[in-house]
């Protein structure tokens, strides 16, 4: 089969891609890697930076999505201390997975209480199951749980999810 040159370049740019690393990582690419590493910043309720091996990587939890902090959002700095208070400072065991279009390691962190982190934040009602790049069950029932015990978020009746948060103009 021939291909037509811009089929080609088309080609080439795509194998091109699938080779180039995150900014920064060092040639490292920790996707479907489990590693651990020190918890030195907690940037809102599902991104944290971890340092490993002198580093620094962006972490986004993965299955959740926690109230907007840019945008303020209800429960967003609640979200973020919540976050800090069950991972930073630590080493905890990062299981990475992929990267998102902002160069973050989608990640399952679990701290040295041997909790993982992202289920913890649904358990505290400090985020929701991010279903549209998720559907694991579990996190769909914690999502659940939390909901009808009304802990953190779901004690207001009116929460915005953080993908409508997002979408809404604020003037």
């Amino acid at each position: 089969m021939r291909l037509g040159k811009i089929s080609l370049v088309l080609l080439l740019f795509t194998l091109q891609a699938c080779f180039i690393q995150p900014e920064g990582t060092k040639g490292i690419n920790y996707s479907n890697l489990v590693f651990t590493a020190r918890v030195i910043r907690i940037l809102d309720g599902d991104t944290m930076e971890v340092l490993y091996q002198d580093y620094p990587i962006k972490i986004r939890l993965e299955h959740i999505d926690s109230p907007e902090k840019r945008r303020a959002q209800p429960y967003a700095q609640k979200a973020k201390k919540a976050l800090s208070d069950l991972c930073f400072g630590q080493v905890v065991n990062i299981q990475g997975k992929n990267y998102d279009r902002y160069n973050r390691l989608i990640a399952v962190v679990v701290n040295h209480k041997k909790q993982v982190v992202n289920q913890e934040m649904l358990k505290l009602g400090m985020a929701w199951h991010f279903k549209e790049y998720s559907s694991d069950l579990l996190y769909a029932q914690l999502e659940i749980t939390a909901r009808k015990k009304r802990v953190g978020l779901w004690q207001d009746s009116s929460a915005v999810a953080p993908w409508e948060w997002r979408g809404q103009k604020r003037y």
